[in-house]
């Protein structure tokens, strides 16, 4: 079992993953295990799997063989925005109110302070640039205040002022004792290697097999 060293209990724990597609052999008896209060980060090449693993992880998709174990909320930003392009995006955030049952929408005005366009929420996702319609997907995973999130690559297309917000946040998360997986890129260009640092344990996906390293953090 690789695991994040820790005394917390895992808030997700995944153990012996497969998955093909065909006659591809995807994941390979994939462990991971992320206590409360880490931030892990799971890389690898394109078509490795780690989207597939994020997806298996919060029950998105079966796995051919695997146990996962989740305790308290999720909140998943899955790679391709799930957005409709015709609504506004004040009417995503009233549509994800009720489907999470929350009273107000005060946590979304704070956490739109720091990710998403404050002054667009009459505007039509469709309209947005590519950068901007990409900021609600990690709001509207964040919004109920999940004890674990789950995001797949939550900052692709954010300026660089905006991803420097975003690893603010999720430090702050972790450090209130939320439990984070971020999927990343082969850690070979300027975000991901400027990102290094933010991780408690880098997970790198390789041959359909994951290889975890904790870090100096």
């Amino acid at each position: 079992m690789q695991a994040v060293t820790t005394r917390h209990r895992p808030r997700l724990r995944t153990s012996g993953v497969c998955k093909a597609y065909g006659g591809r052999q995807v994941l390979r008896d994939v462990d991971l295990d992320v206590p409360a209060g880490a931030l892990v980060g799971v890389v690898g090449e394109n078509g490795a799997g780690k989207s597939t693993l994020l997806r298996i992880a919060v029950g998105h998709l079966a796995p051919d063989r695997a146990t996962v174990t989740r305790t308290g909320a999720v909140g998943y930003c899955p790679q391709r925005a799930v957005l409709n392009d015709a609504f506004t995006v004040g009417q995503h955030l009233r549509l994800f109110q009720m489907a999470y049952g929350l009273p107000t929408l005060e946590r979304v005005g704070e956490l739109m302070e720091l990710l998403a366009p404050t002054g667009r929420r009459r505007q039509q996702v469709g309209e947005l640039s590519g950068g901007t319609r990409q900021k609600p997907n990690p709001l509207i995973a964040l919004m109920h205040d999940p004890q674990l999130l789950v995001l797949d690559e939550p900052y692709q297309g954010f300026d660089w002022d905006t991803h420097q917000r975003f690893w603010t946040l999720a430090a702050e998360l972790r450090d209130q004792g939320r439990s984070i997986i971020v999927v990343s890129h082969l850690l070979h260009d300027l975000y991901d290697l400027h990102d290094l640092h933010h991780f408690d344990a880098i997970a790198h996906l390789r041959q359909g097999r994951l290889h975890v390293k904790e870090t100096d953090r």
